[in-house]
């Protein structure tokens, strides 16, 4: 129930090698001000909703279902949050999680690790974080990968940052790899004109041809906080075990950036330790080019999980299969946690899912009802 899409070698090598073992999970907290931008993104109908996403991700990865949140999950154009993928899997397996602050808008509504971060600007500025920031998310991010290492035998990375495929393409772009019309989309038809209009402003108002300059002044132009993070979380962790960048354009970007920094600083990393695990909703989308954006960064294996909504009861699932959300919140790594743990098949899964999505919405219709 998982599948390898790029470095078959490599990537079944790590299925292997971390099949049955224990993960722990860190999921990244971020905010760009690029996810304000009129119709950048789905995850969320209005920007005013998208200030509050992740945090609303967080409180339901964390609490489960509840009768009442600070922040209930946004209304989205369709389908629901990919948190309900991970929260079934954390739950059921009962993988230790961790929520990492790394600069949001407004304060989280559940205990997370503050890293020290503030919200990003929009990208299109070109001065999207200060060096110091950046400087400093790193070492943090350095200082928790090995922290964790020590408590499992794979590190699952994800992330929750509205408008973070578009921060993605910048990153990639502004790295030298020719991304246009590969990344992803929350939305059913991904908006590559758009993005790569904000995109472009960017790295005209920061001064970026194409490769030019040091990776972190480089995320420090027009990136967001996740990126850094992930990036040295996952550079010390893969010293001591394996690591799974879960998600699909955002953790492609973040594998770049280790390459990157790995080089330009000398930083040593255990790239072999390392894949990038999704969706097949991602990694399968037609109307962007995760497979392909796959094999142009050097090296990168890139896993899928097989699960599938197409047989789902809900047609709020069911509205993955037709494009919408796709990912999120770690899901896709979740889920191919689940399949290397317990080895469930997609419909044991699905049930799992459905199960939470049936208590959670019978608690929230008589939450609404009294």
């Amino acid at each position: 129930m998982i599948y390898v899409y790029s470095e078959l070698r490599s990537g079944f090598r790590w299925l292997r090698q971390y099949s049955g073992a224990k993960p722990s999970f860190a999921c990244i907290l971020g905010f760009t001000a690029t996810g304000l931008i009129p119709g950048i993104s789905a995850a969320g109908a209005t920007p005013e909703d998208r200030q509050y996403t992740a945090i609303a991700d967080a409180e339901f990865l964390v609490k489960g279902v509840q009768k009442n949140y600070a922040h209930p999950l946004p209304i989205l154009e369709a389908g629901v949050s990919p948190t309900f993928i991970s929260r079934a899997v954390v739950e059921a397996l009962n993988i230790p999680t961790y929520i990492f602050n790394a600069g949001l808008l407004h304060k989280p509504t559940v205990s997370t690790i503050d890293l020290g971060g503030v919200a990003a600007k929009c990208l299109s500025t070109g001065q999207a974080m200060p060096l110091e920031q950046v400087q400093h998310l790193f070492n943090q991010g350095l200082l928790w990968g090995e922290k964790l290492a020590e408590r499992s035998d794979y590190l699952i990375i994800g992330e929750c940052v509205v408008g973070g495929t578009t921060t993605a393409l910048a990153l990639l772009t502004a790295l030298g790899i020719e991304a246009q019309g590969m990344v992803n989309s929350s939305h059913p038809n991904c908006n590559h004109s758009q993005k790569l209009s904000v995109v472009q402003t960017g790295l005209l108002n920061a001064k970026i041809s194409s490769c030019s300059g040091e990776p972190f002044s480089l995320v420090a132009a027009i990136g967001d906080p996740m990126q850094i993070v992930s990036a040295g979380m996952a550079i010390a962790a893969s010293r001591r075990g394996g690591v799974m960048l879960a998600g699909g354009t955002q953790m492609l970007a973040v594998y770049a950036l280790i390459e990157a920094i790995a080089n330009y600083h000398n930083i040593s990393s255990q790239l072999s330790q390392i894949v990038v695990g999704t969706t097949r909703w991602v990694a399968e989308d037609p109307t962007g080019n995760t497979v392909g954006l796959a094999n142009i960064i050097n090296g990168v294996p890139l896993l899928a999980t097989g699960l599938s909504f197409a047989t789902s009861r809900y047609p709020s699932f069911r509205a993955y299969s037709q494009g919408y959300v796709k990912e999120g919140v770690g899901a896709g790594g979740c889920a191919i946690a689940a399949h290397l743990k317990q080895h469930w098949t997609s419909t044991q899964l699905l049930t799992l899912i459905e199960t939470l999505f049936t208590s959670y919405r019978s608690l929230r219709m008589d939450s609404v009802g009294q």
